[in-house]
């Protein structure tokens, strides 16, 4: 079974207050001389289910075109800390801890809001994604806008990312995902200059 993580992108899909939204044009139109539908889209890399690069928090950080793509394909855990907010403390994740993969992904949301700015999101409390890493968490995920509080100016959380060399994947869906394990599968995009990435973000039962 195989289960889309991602939200969709389109016209008003929310994006962080200030940010570029979604936008589509056409640059070529089927019609009499014109054989195809062509595109052009202007958008944040942060619109949709994204990938951060440490460029975003570190200005000598790695773009998300540089980074090895090994954290975003392999086993992952999906762990329910449904209305916890608005910090997600260890006692939160504590009853699904045991033996964890690489890989921990967060569901916050009884419905994540796919179509509107949530200024209230849910985010990780920085001591939380410590010792995640302190287990052996590679890359941690959460189906809000970011690891941090919206009006957050520090960014401790992504902060510890950056110190511990994870990485992070925000704006999943995870409305109709069970916990437990599977295989994530959400690579970003070869973007060589970017702070991150657009991704597809898919688990996979495992056999």
């Amino acid at each position: 079974m195989l289960w889309d993580i991602s939200p969709p992108v389109q016209p008003g899909s929310p994006v962080f207050p200030g940010d570029t939204p979604y936008q589509q044009q056409w640059a070529a139109t089927l019609g009499p001389g014109c054989p195809v539908n062509v595109g052009t889209l202007t958008l944040s890399p942060h619109v949709g289910a994204h990938a951060d690069a440490p460029l975003h928090y570190d200005p000598t950080g790695a773009s998300v075109g540089e980074l090895d793509l090994a954290p975003y394909l392999g086993p992952c855990r999906v762990i329910h800390a449904i209305g916890v907010g608005p910090l997600i403390e260890w006692s939160h994740l504590a009853h699904a801890i045991g033996q964890l993969p690489p890989r921990v992904l967060v569901r916050t949301y009884a419905r994540m809001p796919v179509d509107r700015w949530d200024p209230d999101l849910a985010a990780f409390a920085p001591q939380t994604i410590e010792r995640l890493a302190a287990l052996g968490v590679l890359l941690v995920g959460i189906d809000t806008a970011s690891i941090d509080p919206a009006g957050s100016k520090t960014l401790d959380s992504h902060q510890v990312i950056r110190r511990l060399n994870l990485r992070v994947l925000e704006n999943l869906v995870l409305d109709d995902v069970p916990e437990g394990d599977y295989e994530l599968i959400a690579l970003p995009l070869k973007l060589m200059t970017s702070d991150a990435s657009p991704v597809r973000a898919v688990l996979r039962e495992l056999p």
